[in-house]
């Protein structure tokens, strides 16, 4: 029983130390060079909106449709794990308890409850609402007095890509802990796997903090991790 919360330790571990990252060196981090990419974009729309405007709203749609369907799977997820739980479906117990973890009815409820939970927790982070705000205000026409800016814009787009990133991650975390029905050694494995995984997936490498020549290099070497 211990190898499970140690596995969900190292996990939220990281990913607090990956956000102590994107809040004092974004540039270090794909999520903080991928944030400054879209400012510019949304800005770059917005400017010359007569002749981006269908790029932009292609663009976007790629993004919606891409949050509704790992929302769609969560949700497909969530059913049949809710119809597992509801049906007479019983575990058989493993040899050894201590190696492949408890299966009374108690701790078989509690795994398939909390892999539900996470699960339902994934589909309502994949926000597609703030997005499809910025669908429709990107292209809306610019005027002085306008209180919708390019600032505004970005920010609600950096407010559904954050919480895509959120539901992202659930996501993936609850794969490793269905792996909890086999056992607790699994879980930990796998847990402990994914970390050094994401790390390489999180970060821009031979980033130096005031080189100005490194930030360049980041710019264009970024990699998409918004869909990680």
């Amino acid at each position: 029983m211990v190898l499970v919360p140690l596995g969900f330790l190292t996990s939220i571990a990281y990913h607090c130390w990956l956000w102590h990252k994107v809040r004092t060196q974004p540039l270090s981090t794909i999520i903080g060079t991928n944030a400054t990419g879209r400012r510019f974009w949304v800005s770059a729309m917005m400017k010359d909106n007569d002749k981006k405007n269908i790029l932009a709203v292609q663009t976007i749609r790629n993004s919606i449709m891409g949050s509704t369907l790992m929302a769609t799977t969560s949700i497909l997820l969530c059913a049949g794990l809710a119809a597992v739980i509801s049906s007479t479906y019983i575990v058989k117990k493993p040899l050894n308890d201590s190696i492949f973890g408890a299966h009374g009815e108690f701790m078989v409820a509690l795994k398939y409850v909390t892999i539900l939970c996470i699960f339902l927790f994934s589909f309502f982070c994949q926000s597609i609402r703030f997005i499809n705000q910025v669908n429709i205000l990107i292209n809306t026409p610019q005027d002085p007095t306008s209180i919708v800016t390019p600032d505004y814009v970005s920010e609600l787009l950096e407010k559904g890509f954050l919480l895509n990133t959120v539901g992202n991650r659930l996501f993936y975390a609850v794969l490793s802990l269905l792996l909890w029905i086999f056992g607790p050694v699994l879980v930990f494995l796998c847990t402990v796997t994914m970390v050094p995984v994401l790390y390489n997936l999180d970060f821009v490498f031979g980033f130096r903090s005031g080189n100005k020549q490194g930030k360049a290099d980041q710019v264009h070497g970024c990699r998409d991790c918004e869909s990680v």
